[in-house]
């Protein structure tokens, strides 16, 4: 379960965004705000076998002298059997935080990222097969390299899903799965009425809408802000906003509402509304 956060001057709380495009044969999607350890059993359900993590810093698992562990050491403290590559500086965000790349399964993704830490910069993908060394420098360059907004999944033959995140909270993914767009919302949906309900120290389950509301939105327009409307142990009502452009952290919040998503937590229902017809919240 999420901790929203806070930003700005007057530290309101973390809004959801979302915003996607297709391009290349793929989706990209742009939002907030999610920690990888609540996305990866969703991203990479359909994915390949092999996951390779190819960028990772984090200040949870650090040495005595304040440097942090090599990828390969914070793998081995969770019990997670990879194989490791290492690669040159000149493909590295950073030297430091870099120089590996983790081959894994899949299925291992969960456990690797559990919640008893986090990193500020990750970067999985999904591979065909087995990589050689040579493929793996290739990979490597061609997501340093990338521009921003770049589709990359155009130029990794086989490869299904592109993940990266930033401070533990932003996401951008890459899918060739037109279905994920929509389940990426639902995901942050979901964990935005569980950090309102965790606000107000209630601990409750929180169902996934259907997957039909997400894609409605979508179809009415790519880019979304969600705020909470109201939120009490049996009702949490987030406010939807259509944005013309993809949000950003030096944008204000926008002052009128578009939709409500209202979750019932009694009936583990999700109803969604235009404002003109929404219930009381």
């Amino acid at each position: 379960m999420i901790d929203g956060g806070a930003f700005g001057v007057d530290r309101q709380p973390f809004p959801l965004s979302f915003t996607v495009r297709e391009t290349g044969g793929s989706w990209q999607v742009r939002g907030a705000a999610a920690q990888a350890s609540e996305l990866v059993d969703m991203l990479f359900r359909s994915a390949n076998d092999t996951v390779l993590v190819v960028d990772l810093a984090t200040t949870s698992f650090l040495h005595e002298d304040y440097s942090s562990w090599q990828p390969s050491l914070i793998a081995a403290e969770q019990g997670v059997d990879v194989t490791v590559h290492s690669v040159g500086a000149w493909v590295c965000h950073s030297p430091e935080f870099g120089a590996e790349i983790l081959q894994m399964h899949r299925d291992s993704l969960p456990r690797f990222l559990d919640d008893t830490w986090s990193p500020y910069e990750l970067s999985l993908l999904d591979v065909p097969g087995t990589p050689t060394p040579a493929q793996l420098d290739e990979i490597a360059l061609i997501l340093r390299t990338a521009g921003a907004g770049e589709a990359v999944l155009p130029a990794l033959p086989g490869s299904r899903v592109w993940y990266s995140g930033h401070d533990d909270c932003y996401l951008s993914v890459e899918s060739t799965d037109p279905a994920l767009p929509a389940a990426i919302l639902s995901r942050l949906l979901t964990r935005q009425a569980a950090s309102a309900l965790a606000d107000t120290g209630a601990v409750i389950p929180v169902p996934e809408p259907d997957t039909a509301m997400a894609e409605r939105l979508i179809r009415e327009n790519p880019h979304w802000i969600g705020v909470v409307g109201s939120a009490v142990a049996n009702s949490v009502t987030l406010h939807l906003s259509a944005v013309p452009q993809p949000w950003r952290l030096d944008h204000a919040l926008p002052d009128h509402a578009d939709y409500t998503a209202t979750l019932d937590t009694v009936h583990g229902t999700w109803q969604l509304a235009p404002v003109e017809d929404a219930p009381p919240g």
